[in-house]
Order: C-alpha cells, then structure tokens, then sequence
C-alpha cells in the first residue's frame, strides 16, 4: 500500500467554513477548445466547498483509505525539520499546490527513494525539480486547465485595479475619507491602451479574449504562434520577441510557465525597454522577475504599478520587498484557488490518483514529466532544468511569523 503525503496551505484563521457564500456552482462541461473537465468515477466532496486547505484534504480520505492507503495531510513544508521532510523517506506519492508549494528540489528528491508520483493540484510544476525528476524517473503531473480560467479573470481584475487606481481610492473609503482629487491623480482608462502577454496558451489567449471588448489593442509573444484566424479574430499583433512587444505596450501580462529559460526574464535591462509608466501584471510564477528590479522600477516611476499574485518563495518572507514597494496590487496567490477552481483540481486529483492506483494511462495533458523525460504538457511548456534554487528561504516566513 502507498503512502500520499499531501501538502495544502492553512484553514481560515476563523476556523473551517460552516457555510458558505453561495449555494451552488455555474454546471461546466468543457473548457474552452474541447477539452473535458476532470472525469473521476467518483468524488467524496460537495462542490464549491473549501477543498484546498488543510481540512478539505482535497475529499481525498476516504478514497484512499478505502483501498489501504496511509494518507498524511499538512502545511508544515519548510526547513528541515518539517512535517514534509519528515515524511519524505518513505512517501510514494506528493501532492502539492502551487499556492503553497512544498518544493521538490533534488536534495528532497534524493531522501525520497520511494517516491513514483510527484502531483499537483492545479498547474504549474516549477516547484519541482524537473531534471531530479528525469533522473529519478520519477512521474510529474499536474491538473491542466482545471484552473487557467480563474487566473484570466483574475489577470483582467488586477489590469484594471491597477490602471483604475483602484486599491488606493477604496482605501480612502475605509479610512473615511471621500478624497477624489488623490484617488484620480493615477486613474486613466484602458480604452485604446495597448495590452500584450507574455505567452498566448490557455491563460494568455483567455485574457486576450476578455480584453478585446474594452477597446484595447491586443498583442502577444509566444514561441508557438497562434493560427492565422484566432491573429484574425481578436486582430492580435504577434512579436518575435519579447523585448519587440514590451516596447509598444502600455499593459504587459505575464502568462508563461517558470522554467530555466524564463527564469528572472523581466529584469533591469528588459524593464528599460518598457514605456515609461507602463503597468506589469504577473500571475503566473514570481521568480519570472527580478525581484529587485521590479521593486526600483516602481519607486522611479519606469512602472507605473505592478499587480502580481506569485511570489518567490512562496510563502513570501514577511521582508520580501514587494509587500512594501509603491503602487503595487499584491495578493497571495489566490487566483487559481477560487471554490470554482477547487472544484476542478480536486477532481482532477483524484482522476490522476484513479488512473495511478489502476495502471490506466494519465492523461497526456496532464503529464509533465514520464518515462524519464519531459512529456505531454511538459514537452510543449517546459524545458528540463531546475526552478527551484532559493526556494529554502519560504522557511523565514514561519520564523518571522
């Protein structure tokens, strides 16, 4: 029988939910180009309940009790005396989020030498250590899709949270003051600004299409270029490089995975190509930042804001420079984690765990990483390589807690 270790951030610090904000969630069959929800046989929790902290155990228990597992749930991740490391030697299978990622790197790896399946609940596997993975042959997967949505949307609130002022001027209404003059000082309106992302794949695209409405002009980099008639549809403009799009546009996204090749892509002289008081939103993995350079380019006034929801580490150190440089929109990784995305990657943990516990084949696009080399998913958005250097100091955020 196997032993699952998995990692999930913290309850509320009011105490699990009794009840909730709403009774029920929007029925949705199919993502946007095709592809299908999670399909489990079955699930063991109630749709649009808190699923990915430490009490929700992503409904995980009784299945794998069921069949003989030995399932341990926990947010002590960081440093070594950690529940994580303690459990690491005899663990088959991790499960891990990216909201709260309990990194892989090879040294955990290494005291791992049971360890098959290395899955996350949601997407993104940076927090492993893809090459320790290879080498190890050991099996990464992630939940595909299950929560891009939510981290469009999210992506769209902070571009415009950001370029409206927004923050700041509800800040004036809590403190009870109706300061409009201070409030509209850095509000402008996106109409006709022009917006580009960092990637066009199921996120960057699903930006791109909300944004379209607003009148913004659309551009994008990708090394694999979107077909002529999506270009044609939203009258996208595509840039051979980065540094061509960051040039032209007053809004860049960032929407690509973290890997070796993108590691630390936005930095001092990339940020001197942008346009002066450009905005920069980053949902996608923080360490595609300099985070020192992000911090001097808000306080000269290069960026205009900066709105991000991933950080490195994660959890951020309670003396990380973003918390406290200006015009910033920061939160806690928080937009692939909404109840409607719980939902999704919960299933699809389960589907993955089905697929693991009966020898049936994962699907492809939730692999990353099989057979001793990149695959599925990953072959198309990672490069081999290791992301995770630095990821120890996440340890301080407990100790300056």
């Amino acid at each position: 029988m196997a032993k699952v270790v998995c990692v999930l951030y913290d309850d509320p610090i009011d105490g699990f939910p009794q009840s909730y904000a709403r009774d029920d969630l929007p029925k949705i069959d199919r993502y946007p180009g095709g592809q299908t929800l999670p399909t489990p046989k079955a699930i063991d929790f109630q749709p649009g309940t808190l699923l990915g902290s430490v009490s929700g155990e992503l409904g995980l228990r009784k299945y794998l009790e069921s069949l003989g597992h030995t399932l341990v749930v926990t947010s002590d991740k960081d440093g070594a005396d950690s529940v994580l490391e303690r459990e690491l030697h005899d663990a088959e299978i991790v499960i891990s989020q990216p909201f709260w990622p309990a990194y892989l790197t090879a040294e955990r790896i290494a005291k791992a030498p049971k360890l098959k399946l290395a899955l996350t609940a949601g997407i993104g596997s940076d927090h492993v250590d893809l090459q320790a993975a290879i080498d190890s042959g050991v099996t990464v997967a992630e939940v595909t899709y299950c929560n891009s949505i939510s981290v469009a949307e999210h992506v769209v609130m902070m571009i415009l949270g950001l370029v409206r002022n927004y923050i700041p001027s509800h800040q004036w209404v809590v403190k009870g003051g109706w300061n409009i003059a201070d409030c509209v000082t850095r509000s402008y309106d996106v109409e006709g600004m022009h917006v580009g992302t960092v990637a066009a794949g199921r996120i960057g695209l699903a930006v791109l299409r909300r944004l379209k409405p607003f009148d913004m002009h659309l551009h994008y980099y990708d090394r694999h270029r979107l077909p002529a008639e999506i270009e044609r549809e939203l009258n996208l403009h595509w840039h051979p490089t980065v540094e061509d799009m960051v040039k032209v546009c007053d809004v860049v996204t960032l929407n690509c995975p973290l890997h070796p090749e993108t590691e630390h892509m936005i930095n001092e002289p990339m940020l001197k190509l942008f346009k002066r008081g450009a905005y920069l939103v980053n949902t996608a993995r923080g360490k595609l930042c300099d985070r020192d350079a992000i911090a001097r380019a808000l306080e000269a006034g290069q960026l205009a804001g900066y709105a991000g929801d991933v950080w490195f580490p994660q959890p951020a150190p309670k003396d990380h420079p973003w918390r406290a440089m200006p015009h910033h929109g920061m939160t806690p990784h928080i937009s692939g984690t909404s109840l409607s995305a719980q939902t999704r990657y919960a299933a699809g943990v389960r589907e993955i765990l089905e697929c693991w516990f009966e020898k049936r084949p994962i699907r492809d696009e939730y692999l990353i990483v099989d057979g001793g080399r990149l695959a599925g998913a990953g072959a198309h958005s990672y490069s081999a390589g290791n992301a995770t250097g630095g990821s120890e100091e996440a340890a301080k955020f407990r100790k300056a807690g």
